[in-house]
């Protein structure tokens, strides 16, 4: 069974590496994420979606569990989350079966913490 909790403390711990390392660029980053996530004629859940379906079409782990509890926290559903990689799998075709259900098993995870 895989262990989001250490996921997740890794993911944090690495982040604070990244962001001594590069404090302004990576304060700028920031910046840019919540401009583009701000509600507009999207709102917050739906660009966080979005980005899931993304992060799981590109393959890349960290955005799928960044992304996926952003998603839940912004009061998406389990089922909206896997609307979201079944159009993914779509996008990215079988390797994306893969991260899709990493994405799946996150969600689970963290809506039973």
């Amino acid at each position: 069974m895989v262990d989001y909790q250490s996921d997740y403390k890794q993911a944090e711990e690495e982040s604070a590496v990244l962001q001594e390392a590069l404090p302004e660029e990576m304060a700028k980053f920031g910046e840019l994420a919540q401009l583009m996530l701000a509600p507009g004629a999207l709102d917050r859940k739906t660009k966080e979606l979005i980005a899931v379906g993304i992060a799981v079409s590109v393959r890349c782990e960290g955005c799928i569990r960044g992304h996926v509890k952003n998603s839940l926290e912004s009061g998406a559903t389990f089922e909206e989350l896997s609307e979201v990689v079944k159009v993914a799998i779509l996008m990215g075709g079988g390797p994306s079966t893969a991260y899709g259900a990493k994405a799946l098993s996150i969600a689970k995870y963290l809506q039973n913490k």
